[in-house]
This record gives structure tokens, sequence and C-alpha cells, in this order.
């Protein structure tokens, strides 16, 4: 993702890579993820069904991590931020276990990262008022189909499959927002596309959302089929 300050924090990095990832479950794979996200070189990932309770940040070998969880064994969000953007990190909103927010200052700019599963508007009323670049990476549990059909703006038309499940549902929320899905920003193969696989189906319903006007930020994106914490979600990543 190009960052328009110069700089990571002060030292000297101009680009940070953003994840998001369903992980079914963070109970002990916590270390495991870590070592993935360093290896990729991932800054910040929004992390789903994580399954964790709790309000206290945590270091995981390298980096920090905040969860939003009421209910162990239930839904569950989290971000994990790099140790050397940590101290960067400003504020921290938990909205439920479906959504949560982190805010840092990078190069000078105010980014706000969220994490959540599916979506409801009446939580992101409740972060509607944050300023700053704002990026969503989540599970939606919709299909937002190969071309934009009606969502010019919103959908670049490089999408995947066919509309529905709740998909015409995060298109009218992108839409509302004025944001645009990353996911349909650049031409891919099928297998940097797909977010979820299992012997059944392959679909694509996890996603990265940005505004708009920020839409020259993500310079790259891709699913990684490769790593494979959980066997049937994929790790999504934007650059």
């Amino acid at each position: 993702m190009g960052w328009g300050g110069g700089d990571k924090g002060g030292k000297g990095v101009s680009r940070l890579r953003v994840g998001s990832w369903n992980i079914g479950n963070l109970t002990g794979k916590s270390i495991e993820l870590a070592k993935i996200l360093q290896k990729r070189k991932i800054n910040i990932a929004c992390v789903q069904e994580t399954r964790c309770v709790g309000l206290k940040a945590r270091d995981t070998d390298g980096f920090k991590l905040w969860v939003s969880g009421r209910e162990r064994d239930k839904n569950g969000v989290g971000i994990l931020v790099d140790r050397d953007l940590t101290e960067l990190v400003i504020e921290v909103r938990r909205v439920n276990d479906m959504l949560m927010a982190i805010k840092l200052v990078v190069g000078g700019s105010t980014l706000n990262m969220i994490s959540a599963t599916r979506i409801k508007w009446v939580w992101a009323r409740k972060l509607r008022g944050v300023s700053g670049k704002n990026l969503t990476g989540g599970d939606f549990n919709g299909h937002i189909r190969a071309t934009s059909g009606g969502y010019d703006g919103v959908h670049s038309g490089f999408g995947f499959g066919v509309r529905k499940g709740g998909g015409t549902s995060l298109l009218d929320y992108a839409k509302a927002f004025d944001l645009v899905i990353a996911n349909s920003c650049l031409q891919k193969r099928e297998k940097h596309l797909v977010t979820f696989r299992s012997l059944l189906s392959k679909t694509q319903i996890d996603y990265l959302l940005l505004q708009k006007c920020n839409r020259s930020l993500c310079m790259d994106y891709k699913v990684i089929p490769s790593e494979n914490i959980m066997t049937q979600y994929r790790l999504l990543v934007m650059d």
C-alpha cells in the first residue's frame, strides 16, 4: 500500500502491506500466524473468527494483537500490528465481537484499520465519524460477482463468480459510504481471487475495502493460497 507520508513512523519505509484472514480459531495459532505474517512481510493484519475474549492487548512474536470478543468459541475479531508500528497506535475502538478498529498516525497521516465479520449498517455508523484514511478487512460472506453489474465505481470489474449471498448488501454498503472493493481493482488469476475453497466450492467472500478518494493507495492485492493455517480460508493481502 503506497503511503504518501514517505516513511513509517520516521523509519524510512514508504509502503505498508496489510492483510485480512478468517482464521477459524486463534487458540494455539498465534505464534504460527505471526510467523506467516513476518514471512509475507505484512505490517497490519485483520483477523476474524478468533474465538477470543478480553480487552487487553498482548505481544505475539513480533506483533501486538488487539482482540474484540465477548464469548469464547463465538465470533471474535482482532488486529495485529508489527512491532515497528505499535508505538504509532493512538486509539482502539471495540464495537462488538464482529467489529473493531484501531487508529494509527503513520508518516503524519491517520490510518484507521477496521476488522469486521459481516456487515450491519448500524454498527458501521458507530465508526462513521472517524477521520483519516479508512481501510476495512473482513469476511463478509457475500459474492460480488465477476463484473460490476450496476456498481461502477464500487466494483472495478475484476471480481469472481456470481452475485449471491450478502454480495449485494456489501456493494450497497460500499456505495453508501463511498468505498471501493480492492479485490475488484486488478485483473488476477483465479487462485489469487478465491478466498474460500472446500471440496465442494470455491468462492470469494473475504474483502478489503478502502475509500474511493484513497484508491491510489492500493498498488496491488492478491490471495495467497499456499498459506494454510486454515484449510479452507485464504490469506488476502494488499500492497
